[in-house]
């Protein structure tokens, strides 16, 4: 028994210092942990979408020409829907950021009230359409989410109103405003992110969602008398100031998606 029990403990020394002989030939590496996959920003894309929107205005009544204020301003206002389409180019950088330039266009139904109060009257006017022309910065808070912040040169058209006495239910109309364009300037930011995010294999195609608050000009809009009152200037004019608010939503497709990897840790 002796024996037996000195045989085992040589044996178990041997394969012990055989096993620490293979760990020191072959020493233990550990799998590196996956990393996200990490790609470019840069190139063209094109998006499409729609949203909603408020605008508001200053507003008060002057003599026309001349321009001398008559009333104190008032506050006037809209709200609708609109749809948008745009394209533009990104650049990334320094590992995470991403800055480009872009364009885009709205149409669609923002509707609200003009009114004057210099003849007590009021009428429906409406945001038919705007643009936008600008550049936006970005971070990347991950390789297929993008935080910006954009703003640049807009400009808008509205349409004229037929101004009616706020006093009588049915009203006829007394007085009109034309149409006009206004230019300005804007600010807002999104985020931007590749559909995978939600569990979709869509190759180059992300959602987008976007606030742009947008500041024009003050106009003055000479009012004139409708043939049923005689026709002709006022002699007076109403101004508008315009601020309008969009949230929208859109979908963008990127050419370059897929494309070689811009070197950067997440």
């Amino acid at each position: 028994m002796k024996k037996v029990i000195a045989a085992l403990a040589v044996t178990a020394a041997l394969t012990g210092s055989a096993a620490a002989a293979d760990l020191g030939a072959r020493p233990y590496a550990k799998a590196p942990a996956p990393m996200a996959p990490v790609y470019n920003w840069t190139g063209f894309y094109i998006f499409g979408g729609g949203g909603g929107g408020l605008w508001n205005a200053d507003s008060n009544a002057q003599t026309f020409p001349g321009g001398v204020a008559i009333t104190r301003d008032q506050r006037f206002g809209g709200s609708g829907w609109f749809g948008t389409v745009g394209g533009g180019y990104d650049m990334q950088f320094a590992g995470r950021w991403v800055a480009g330039i872009f364009g885009d266009a709205q149409f669609g139904d923002i509707r609200g009230s003009l009114g004057d109060p210099l003849f007590g009257t009021e009428g429906r006017m409406k945001l038919e359409t705007s643009w936008a022309a600008g550049v936006r910065l970005g971070y990347l808070v991950a390789p297929n989410v993008l935080s910006y912040v954009n703003g640049g040169y807009s400009g808008s058209e509205w349409s004229g109103t037929t101004q009616t006495s706020v006093f009588l239910p049915v009203g006829v109309g007394i007085t009109t405003t034309p149409s006009f364009d206004r230019n300005g300037w804007f600010i807002g930011g999104g985020v931007e992110n590749n559909l995978d995010l939600f569990g979709i294999s869509a190759p180059g195609w992300f959602m987008k969602t976007e606030y742009r608050s947008a500041f024009y000009d003050r106009i003055s809009l000479p009012t004139t008398f409708t043939p049923t009152f005689g026709g002709g200037p006022t002699g007076a004019a109403v101004t508008f100031k315009p601020w309008t608010q969009t949230i929208s939503t859109s979908l963008v497709y990127r050419f370059n998606w897929g494309g070689a990897p811009v070197s950067a840790r997440y």
